[in-house]
């Protein structure tokens, strides 16, 4: 069971995210939380170090779309600032949104990432269905007082025991 917990990947920021690795490893695809991973959740803009980050994924090839447990005009609307498709109100750990997203983008669980900064959504999400898992910690800013009061402080326990492990950020399965 802990093992759902573990990300494949864990870096201090997207810029770290080797793309080229990624694709090599077969991955075609990149879902994306929204909230604290490429927006602050009390913004509606992406800072250009987002963008840039965004451009290059394209560049590389990557289907990208948001999944996001946050409402749809929210969701909607910085999505298509990126033209992107997104998934909202998701519900994760869910398996059934990142599945929909697969859908939308035409791809199968083995070429598909997801990125995002809350280990029981993003992380045990997208282990369920065997997705490659990618942890950044959240931006600065604000965040959902259920997160803050419950996710991170078990997330703490979990980010130390990782750390211990595999210093580095590279999570071997």
């Amino acid at each position: 069971m802990l093992k759902l917990l573990y990300p494949r990947l864990y870096v201090a920021d997207l810029s770290e995210i080797d793309l080229v690795k990624l694709k090599d490893a077969g991955i075609c695809a990149i879902l994306l939380d929204l909230d604290n991973t490429i927006v602050p959740r009390d913004q509606n803009c992406f800072s250009d170090k987002v963008r840039e980050w965004i451009g290059q994924a394209r560049e590389q090839g990557f289907k990208l779309c948001i999944v996001s447990n946050n409402s749809p005009a929210r969701v909607r609307a910085l999505a298509a600032s990126l033209d992107v498709p997104a998934v909202c109100r998701a519900v994760k750990p869910a398996r059934r949104p990142f599945i929909q997203a697969m859908k939308l983008l035409g791809v199968a669980p083995g070429q598909t990432a997801v990125i995002g900064d809350q280990i029981f959504t993003d992380v045990l999400g997208g282990n369920r269905l065997g997705l490659y898992t990618i942890l950044v910690p959240p931006l600065p800013g604000p965040e959902f007082w259920g997160t803050r009061l419950f996710n991170r402080q078990l997330e703490k326990l979990i980010l130390c025991h990782i750390k211990r492990q595999r210093p580095g950020g590279t999570l071997a399965r």
